[in-house]
């Protein structure tokens, strides 16, 4: 990555300078050492993060600079937003990606201890909010919301999917403090406890709900798209690193983009690195960041998502995690902005792509669209041993799930999927004669 030859005398003090870490102040003379916090299998960052790193078009658009600094980029992984925002108030962290409800929280221990952060982008979303969700055992009898009363319900406090839990909870006149008895878990241990009994259900955020689904480890209970309310990840930074910093800050903000356009262009082979650097399986990736998917990406700053932090505010000051936060002055859009320019005001009207069903062909680039749940069934009754993952979007919410984890009903010749039993018996309840019906018979119909 170096542009610039620095003597080998120099170079041997610059090292261990530089590899003390502590953002981008870190290392002497020309070289500038950038550390950026992420969240390898939170997937909704992957354009600030998983993706952005493997592609690596950050460190290209340092190099072309050209200002006389040498850069040199840490990045540093996480499994939550929290250690990000611990290491960003500590001076470690120059940039980072989470949750919103986590970002909520950056900025309010930002400027509590001092050091204050502005969210300046942002990466998946769903306007829905359909990136959490709440799942239980796939032998559970639990069958909605109800059900919980009582029961054990594993989450991260403090995180989206504690936000859906609570809101989801409130509307259902359950008292989320009262009415169940939360377990506050990091979502690995909230899925051994859903596995082990100890807890009757699992409330989180992408990619947690889905990779325990395609496992048949768990079964959806409740669609967080059923709020209709917001969800998404954002890029944070320090307000003191943007401000010494602006080109470098700028710089990621491009290669953010760069990394959208990719994953836009090429969402299998998107899918497949992230796969790869991760772990998860590339299904599950693409259930969320597919052409369809669950998650929308454009780095624009929408009026909706800066509505629902503020919406957000009164359910982390219930739980009693902060105090009032100044959403307006935490968001400072100027610097996606100024690196998206004449492109920004199209990112900022981009609305998320039409619902729509997809097949995943083995061995295949590209995957098949299907504009009805009745031709994709039927496609796949003809293909099965040829289909790698088929998805289909809820009949009600348009959130996308897996077509054999779905719950499948028949209304005279239609065939309609639904993520939750809930949302599927609610339809059944408004439509006599609809029923429920298995996967197995929903392909039988359709062939």
């Amino acid at each position: 990555m170096k542009r610039t030859a620095v003597p080998l005398a120099t170079l041997a003090l610059l090292l261990p300078l530089a590899a003390c870490g502590g953002g981008a102040q870190a290392g002497t003379g020309s070289t500038v050492t950038v550390t950026v916090g992420y969240q390898s299998k939170t997937i909704n960052t992957v354009t600030a993060g998983t993706l952005l790193r493997s592609l690596g078009y950050f460190e290209q658009q340092l190099n072309a600079l050209h200002d006389g600094h040498t850069y040199r980029v840490v990045w540093q992984d996480y499994a939550t937003g929290a250690p990000i925002t611990a290491q960003m108030t500590a001076g470690k962290i120059d940039i980072g990606s989470m949750g919103d409800f986590p970002l909520l929280i950056n900025a309010a221990r930002g400027r509590q201890l001092g050091r204050p952060t502005h969210l300046v982008s942002v990466t998946g979303y769903n306007l829905r909010g359909g990136l959490n969700t709440i799942v239980t055992a796939p032998d559970s009898k639990l069958s909605s919301l109800q059900d919980l009363k009582g029961k054990k319900v594993s989450t991260s406090v403090g995180s989206a999917a504690d936000g859906t839990l609570v809101r989801a909870l409130q509307r259902a006149g359950i008292d989320p403090d009262k009415g169940i008895e939360k377990l506050n878990q990091q979502p690995a241990v909230g899925a051994s406890a859903l596995a082990a009994g100890s807890a009757d259900a699992l409330s989180q955020f992408v990619a947690w709900p889905g990779l325990l689904a395609y496992q048949g480890k768990a079964k959806a209970l409740y669609d967080g798209a059923r709020l209709n309310l917001p969800t998404f990840h954002g890029v944070t930074a320090r307000e003191d690193f943007a401000q010494q910093r602006p080109a470098v800050l700028e710089a990621f903000l491009k290669a953010q983009a760069q990394a959208t356009d990719y994953l836009g262009a090429h969402p299998v082979a998107a899918a497949e690195k992230v796969a790869k650097a991760t772990g998860l399986p590339a299904e599950v990736v693409y259930l969320y960041n597919g052409a369809h998917g669950i998650s929308t990406f454009d780095p624009a700053v929408k009026p909706q998502q800066v509505s629902a932090l503020k919406q957000d505010v009164a359910v982390l000051k219930s739980a009693k995690l902060t105090g009032d936060i100044d959403v307006d002055s935490f968001v400072d859009d100027q610097y996606v902005r100024k690196a998206l320019g004449s492109a920004y005001p199209k990112d900022l009207a981009a609305t998320p792509p039409p619902a729509a069903g997809e097949v995943w062909p083995k061995g295949a680039e590209t995957t098949r669209t299907f504009k009805s749940a009745d031709e994709l069934l039927k496609y796949v009754a003809q293909h099965r041993p040829d289909v790698r993952a088929a998805y289909v979007p809820d009949a009600t919410t348009g959130t996308l799930w897996f077509a054999d984890k779905a719950v499948w009903v028949a209304d005279g010749s239609r065939l309609l999927p639904f993520v939750a039993p809930a949302t599927a018996q609610a339809y059944v309840g408004a439509h006599p004669g609809a029923r429920t019906v298995s996967y197995a018979d929903a392909l039988g119909r359709a062939s």
